[in-house]
């Protein structure tokens, strides 16, 4: 028998998953990037939405010439 894996990329993750996204450490995406996002509070817990990170990059990226 076949085993099917079904594998649904995430919606939303850690401070720690969003930082390493980005390609920063978790001091300065909380410095940088946290204040301009909407998160995910439950608790202790903040999970960041990936449409987040994805605005957050569009709206940060410079063309160069």
């Amino acid at each position: 028998m076949t085993e099917i894996v079904i594998s649904t990329p995430p919606i939303a993750v850690t401070r720690e998953t969003a930082a390493e996204m980005v390609g920063m450490s978790v001091d300065s995406f909380e410095r940088y990037v946290q204040p301009e996002i909407r998160l995910i509070r439950r608790g202790k817990l903040r999970l960041v939405p990936v449409d987040e990170l994805r605005r957050w990059c569009e709206a940060n990226a410079e063309r160069t010439l």
